[in-house]
């Protein structure tokens, strides 16, 4: 097996012990999950490249981060700076937008298939993608909330510099500018009020960086409330998740401790048996972690 079959089949059988209504004990559910390994294969490997785009975004978004902190510690924002910050929001959009279209296809397919399947497999399919949705929303949040931090503190610079021209603006208006769109809203009748060019200048430069984010945004947002309502529709679902992963780990502890005792008094095989699963999943680990 190559190193990325292991891993999906990995995945699957960590997710088989945790997913909902497993029985650890239960021969029968193991059978079958070892028997469809090669049909979730294609499955796992999706997930793991939808995880692997998510991952992406979330690194991206904390070097949007350092951007913005950089575009708001100078005067006015050059433009090697903008075209870094351009270059990796159309990465985020893109990866975005790729992740969102692999969930949705997952999440129609779970759908048809669901009247005819109803098995460990689909449980498995069904927490990962709810998992995965939760995962992507919340990296996206934390971009959206990147994108408004700037946007405020941008706002704020300029609302500062407009003070000191002695054209001091409230919250509102202030909002009405920045949705007109257009720049000599802010300028006119202060350019020859003795203000400074590069006072005028980062007004300027500040409106042209909340233009260019609400653009993102804009494009970003129905994107992102598709998802979200996904999400909060799977809230049973990612809430059974974390109690089935707790309930796992208690399974696995109380097999360790069973062993334990089976070898310490030597029972009959029956108390070994009890243990069997545990050591079936030990030994798949094992193999599956060779040489990874």
């Amino acid at each position: 097996l190559n190193k990325r079959t292991r891993i999906c089949i990995l995945t699957n059988l960590f997710f088989y012990f945790s997913s909902p209504k497993s029985d650890l004990y239960d021969d029968e559910e193991v059978e079958i999950a070892v028997d469809n390994a090669a049909f979730m294969d294609e499955f796992f490997c999706q997930i793991e490249d939808i995880r692997t785009s998510i991952d992406k975004i979330d690194e991206n978004v904390a070097e949007v981060k350092k951007l913005y902190s950089v575009i708001l510690s100078a005067p006015t924002s050059d433009q090697k700076t903008q075209d870094e910050l351009e270059a990796i929001t159309n990465d985020i959009k893109k990866m975005a937008n790729n992740a969102r279209n692999k969930l949705k296809t997952i999440e129609r397919n779970l759908e048809s298939e669901e009247q005819e399947r109803v098995s460990a497999d689909m449980r498995i399919r069904k927490s990962q993608h709810a998992v995965l949705s939760r995962k992507f929303v919340e990296v996206m949040t934390k971009y959206n909330e990147a994108q408004v931090d700037f946007r405020e503190r941008s706002k704020g610079r300029i609302q500062r510099q407009l003070e000191i021209t002695g054209k001091a603006t409230t919250d509102e208006e202030l909002e009405e500018m920045l949705e007109s769109g257009n720049a000599a809203v802010f300028t006119a009748g202060i350019v020859d009020s003795g203000i400074s060019k590069q006072a005028l200048s980062e007004i300027e430069s500040r409106h042209k960086d909340i233009v260019r984010l609400e653009s993102s945004i804009k494009e970003l947002h129905d994107m992102f409330v598709d998802i979200a309502m996904l999400v909060e529709s799977q809230g049973d679902i990612v809430d059974n998740i974390e109690q089935n992963v707790s309930k796992s780990v208690d399974h696995i502890t109380e097999a360790q401790e069973i062993t334990k005792k089976a070898v310490r008094y030597q029972t009959k095989a029956r108390k070994v048996m009890s243990s069997g699963h545990f050591w079936v999943l030990v030994h798949s680990l094992s193999f599956l972690l060779r040489d990874l």
